[in-house]
């Protein structure tokens, strides 16, 4: 009975590591995507005002 919660604890214990390293990989793109595209929009910034 022991052994089958701690195996059940164990495969939680993993997915969160991966949930949470996929969040932080996902976070940094989307950061670095936000900075590329203010980049763009400063490099463009002459023709964007009216």
């Amino acid at each position: 009975m022991m052994e089958k919660i701690y195996k059940t604890m164990k495969s939680v214990g993993v997915w969160n590591l991966v949930i949470g390293i996929m969040l932080i990989v996902a976070g940094a793109l989307a950061g670095a995507f936000m900075i590329v595209n203010g980049a763009k929009l400063l490099k463009k910034k002459s023709d964007l005002l009216f």
